[in-house]
C-alpha cells in the first residue's frame, strides 16, 4: 500500500492562482474524496499528481519518493475520466490490455489477467464488443478495468460518474466502493457532487478558491463544518446561515438573536454578562422543527413545498428571508400557511463574522445548559 503526500503545492495559470499552498496527506488504502464547486481545484490538484500538470511549489510523494520531476508514466498511479477514454476500434479485451502490451508484456499473461479483472467486474461476456455497442456504465468499468490491470500504486479518478444516469450512478458507484474496499488501493476520488463525497469517502477534503477549507470524515464535515463555506457547500438542502448579533436579556431570560426581526432561539439561565457579539447563525433544515399551533423562535408564513417521498423540504419566508426545513414525508403543510419554527441550541451553529470559521454551537457558548423553547 502506498500514501500519497502533498505538501505546500502551489500551481498558477499566469497571474491567477488554481492552487495555494495545498497540504495533505492520504493515507494506505484510503478513499479521499475532493470536493467542491467548479473551479475549485480539485481536477487541477488530480492532474497534478498524475503529473500531467506542472507545478510551480511544494512537493509531490508517493509513497517515500518525491515525484515532482517524474513524468506520468513513472509515478506509478492509473487514472480513469470523466469521458472514459477508450479506444473505439479496440474490442474491450484490447482496451483492457492496453497498459500491459505497451510493458511488452507476454501473451499468455495479458490474457489471464484481462480475465480475471473482466470477471472481478463483471465484463467478460463483454470482451468481443466495442465501446460503441456498450451502455455508459459498460464504458465506465472498462476504463476502471483497464487502470485495475496495471496494479497501481494509487488509482486516480477525476469525475467517473458525472456522464452517467442516476440509476447507473448509485450502482457504479457501490462497484467502486466494493472495489475499492477489496483491493485496499489507496485512491483519490474527484466530484462536485456532495452526495458522492459523502457515501464514499473514508475521509473528505472540501476545496474552494484552490485551499483546502476542511479535511475529515463525512460525519465531521457534516457535523463539525470548519468555516461558513463548508457549512453553506455540504448538506442538501443547504445549511440556513443568517448574520445575526447574540444578546441575553439583563433578567438572563430568554436568549435573542437580533437579525431580520426578533428571534427567540432558547430560554436560559445565564449570567447576563455573556457578551453581545455579532456571529453568522447557522441550523440545518432537518434541526428546525416546524409547527402551525402555538410559538416559536421564528414566525412566518410557507412559499414553497417540495415532496421529495420520504422527506418533504419546505421553504417558509420569515421576514425578507427564506428558511429551508426538512420534515418527514408523513408531514402536510400548504403553500400559505402560517408556521412557527424552533431550533434546540445543541443544532444552532455560530461561526465568526469575520473569518466564517466555527466558533461552536450556541449550547457550547452558554453556561449552564440551555433547555429548548417550550410551545
Amino acid at each position: 500500500m502506498t500514501s500519497v503526500r502533498l505538501s505546500e503545492i502551489r500551481k498558477f495559470y499566469g497571474e491567477q492562482s488554481a492552487l495555494s499552498n495545498v497540504t495533505l496527506e492520504i493515507e494506505d488504502g484510503e478513499l479521499m474524496v475532493l470536493v467542491g464547486p467548479s473551479g475549485c481545484g480539485k481536477s487541477t490538484l488530480l492532474r497534478a499528481i498524475a503529473g500531467l500538470e506542472p507545478i510551480q511549489g511544494g512537493v509531490i510523494s508517493i509513497g517515500d519518493k518525491a515525484v515532482n520531476n517524474l513524468p506520468p508514466h513513472k509515478r506509478d498511479v492509473a487514472m480513469v475520466f470523466q469521458n472514459y477514454a477508450l479506444y473505439p476500434n479496440l474490442t474491450v479485451f484490447e482496451n483492457i490490455a492496453f497498459p500491459l502490451r505497451a510493458l511488452k508484456t507476454s501473451s499468455k499473461v495479458v490474457s489471464e489477467q484481462v480475465e480475471q479483472v473482466a470477471d472481478r467486474l463483471e465484463l467478460k461476456h463483454l470482451l468481443r464488443r466495442r465501446p460503441r455497442e456498450l451502455s455508459g456504465g459498460q464504458r465506465q468499468r472498462v476504463a476502471i478495468a483497464r487502470a485495475i490491470i496495471r496494479n497501481p500504486a494509487v488509482f486516480l479518478m477525476d469525475e467517473p460518474l458525472s456522464n452517467l444516469d442516476a440509476k447507473l450512478r448509485i450502482q457504479t458507484r457501490q462497484e467502486i466502493l466494493r472495489l475499492q474496499r477489496n483491493l485496499n488501493v489507496t485512491t483519490i476520488f474527484v466530484t462536485h457532487d456532495q452526495v458522492e463525497a459523502m457515501t464514499m469517502g473514508t475521509r473528505i477534503t472540501v476545496m474552494d478558491g484552490g485551499q483546502v477549507q476542511q479535511v475529515g470524515t463525512p460525519y465531521e464535515v457534516y457535523h463539525r463544518p470548519a468555516n461558513v463555506f463548508v457549512a453553506g457547500f455540504i448538506g442538501s438542502p443547504a445549511m440556513n446561515l443568517v448574520t445575526a448579533s447574540l444578546e441575553v436579556h439583563n433578567d438572563k431570560t430568554p436568549l435573542l438573536y437580533r437579525g431580520d426581526g426578533v428571534w427567540t432561539l432558547a430560554r436560559v439561565d445565564v449570567d447576563s454578562s455573556v457578551p453581545a457579539r455579532q456571529v453568522v447563525l447557522g441550523i440545518r433544515p432537518e434541526d428546525l422543527t416546524l409547527t402551525k399551533e402555538g410559538s416559536g423562535m421564528m414566525t412566518g408564513v410557507i412559499d414553497l413545498v417540495e415532496y421529495l417521498g420520504s422527506e418533504t423540504v419546505v421553504t417558509v419566508k420569515v421576514e425578507d428571508r427564506d428558511w429551508l426545513v426538512k420534515v418527514s414525508g408523513n408531514q402536510k403543510f400548504s403553500w400559505g400557511e402560517t408556521v412557527h419554527l424552533t431550533a434546540t441550541p445543541d443544532s444552532v451553529y455560530l461561526f465568526d463574522v469575520s473569518s466564517g470559521v466555527l466558533s461552536g454551537t450556541l449550547a457550547e457558548a452558554l453556561s449552564p445548559a440551555t433547555e429548548p423553547v417550550e410551545v
